[in-house]
């Protein structure tokens, strides 16, 4: 087993074991904990946002950030050396969340108003599948991901088929409404043809002629139809996809979690499991 196979012992496997997985009550414990520290967070930079909240506690609220900002600083860096391939974990979906998470704060130092990035910490409450073990739902999660692959071509044809139809449409309400009834070009006209596609009807553009109103009547019908096409897609590809039982255990090397039961190897770094 080379080194970089080899998984992290002594403090660094104690500190992965509290931080990347949830099954002893330390870790769960963190992981609670993480989650509480993440919605505080959230809802402080919500509130600097609300001017006479900001006004009356701008101080308080401006220090709490930092105050969240420093133990996300300091548990990022623990995620970085409890792991046997730091960049690996770094460059994963959880990694660049974190890293995004932190980097606001130390941004608004230079660039004003940038702690306004921070809502994106709301994506790290995605930890909140690994905190409570339901291992359904990562299993579901990931067979609702091949399915979506699997049909990806078929999706593309269709959103392509979409597009043109919104063009075609689109110039077609150009010619019957003209600029006097508010259709000024044919972006504009395609706009509206997907409003009225997708059934929104946000009316702020509407047709006034006869053969406006009728031609709108004819795209809602098609609208309604083509709705039920990318769900019809996709679940037909959803019931091909087999449903094989996942493992929540996290990899010491990269943390990536989803491996079978009996995995021995980590199926992203082929580290030990």
């Amino acid at each position: 087993m080379t080194e970089s196979n080899r998984p992290p012992t002594g403090w660094r496997h104690r500190v992965h074991e509290i931080i990347f997985e949830a099954d002893t009550p330390l870790g769960k414990a963190f992981d609670v904990g993480l989650i509480l520290l993440i919605l505080l967070s959230t809802l402080t930079v919500m509130l600097e946002s609300v001017q006479t909240i900001s006004a009356s506690y701008g101080t308080v609220l401006r220090a709490a950030e930092w105050g969240f900002t420093i133990v996300f600083t300091v548990e990022y860096f623990l995620r970085l050396t409890s792991v046997t391939r730091p960049a690996k974990y770094a460059g994963s979906f959880f990694g660049v969340v974190d890293l995004v998470a932190i980097v606001p704060t130390y941004l608004s130092l230079i660039i004003p108003g940038g702690q306004a990035l921070l809502a994106v910490r709301a994506l790290r409450l995605l930890r909140i599948f690994r905190v409570l073990k339901l291992a359904h739902h990562l299993e579901g999660a990931r067979v609702l991901w091949r399915a979506l692959r699997a049909s990806r071509y078929k999706i593309t044809v269709f959103l392509a088929t979409i597009i043109t139809l919104v063009t075609i449409l689109g110039s077609l309400i150009y010619l019957v409404e003209g600029a006097e009834h508010g259709f000024t070009s044919i972006p504009l006209s395609m706009y509206w043809a997907i409003v009225t596609l997708t059934t929104v009807g946000y009316g702020d553009i509407a047709p006034q002629t006869v053969w406006g109103q009728a031609l709108a009547s004819v795209i809602m019908i098609i609208g309604y139809a083509i709705i039920a096409v990318p769900t019809g897609i996709i679940t037909v590809e959803l019931s091909r996809v087999s449903r094989e039982p996942i493992s929540t255990q996290a990899c010491p090397h990269c943390s990536a979690e989803g491996h079978d039961p009996d995995a021995v190897h980590c199926k992203l770094c082929g580290g030990t499991l």
